[in-house]
């Protein structure tokens, strides 16, 4: 059980890039337990880069809080709780500009991080960024506004509640096979459509050819955010996957 029971942060912005990806190639990356969402035919994966500041424990004043730039590649998921299908998301890789997440991730607090260097340009509404961990890379050239399409929502409606279903995200603990949950909530939820003008990531464009394709992008900005130990929830039980 981890020492922190929940972190606050106040969330500047959070890029959602999403890829569908042969729902075959994409059970094949998931541990025991956990199965791809079908959406329309497709699993649903992506990239969700996240602009934190005031991030601290519960209970510590803001004006003492840390500052952070993070990425996470994950797939919507689902798996058998005692009460039925459950849904979330699986985290594969973690990355953050700081050094506390990667230093307590997994230990203090659940989510296990490596360290990565991110360059970011932000302008009104357009947002273009790297990140650099070793042989992991990002490049993404991302815009608010104009016209939203997607292969797999009806509108950015749709996506948002999509996104707000899968609040527990769980990833592998530092020792390879066990899994931790972490549940995201805000009481201020809001999302907005946006363009994708460039997009590379090493994670998804090493995956077989025409696997994994590009979806969509939706921007979240200027929200308070929690994260919770999900192990320590009334309903822990209930969201934990069969056999694990």
């Amino acid at each position: 059980m981890s020492i922190i029971r929940d972190v606050r942060a106040q969330l500047r912005r959070r890029l959602l890039i999403s890829y569908r990806v042969d729902p075959v190639v994409a059970a094949t990356m998931l541990p025991d337990g956990f199965r791809p969402q079908i959406i329309r035919g497709t699993a649903l994966a992506g990239v969700c880069v996240l602009g934190l500041e005031s991030i601290r424990p519960s209970g510590v004043d803001r004006r003492w809080g840390l500052r952070s730039e993070n990425a996470a590649h994950r797939i919507a998921v689902e798996w058998d709780g005692p009460e039925g299908v459950e849904q979330g998301v699986f985290i594969f890789e973690r990355h953050s500009s700081a050094w506390h997440p990667v230093l307590f991730g997994g230990r203090m607090f659940p989510g296990v991080h490596r360290k990565a260097r991110f360059r970011i340009r932000e302008s009104g509404d357009r947002y273009v960024l790297t990140m650099q961990a070793g042989a992991h890379s990002l490049d993404a050239d991302v815009e608010v506004g104009g016209e939203w399409t997607s292969g797999v929502f009806g509108s950015v409606d749709e996506a948002s509640d999509f996104y707000r279903a899968g609040r527990i995200g769980w990833s592998l603990g530092h020792d390879g096979r066990t899994v931790e949950p972490v549940a995201l909530s805000t009481g201020e939820w809001k999302i907005e459509g946006a363009q994708l003008h460039r997009l590379r990531s090493s994670f998804f464009d090493a995956l077989p050819a025409g696997s994994a394709v590009f979806d969509s992008v939706v921007v979240m900005r200027d929200l308070p955010l929690v994260l919770t130990d999900a192990r320590r929830l009334a309903d822990a039980q209930r969201l934990s996957p069969a056999g694990t």
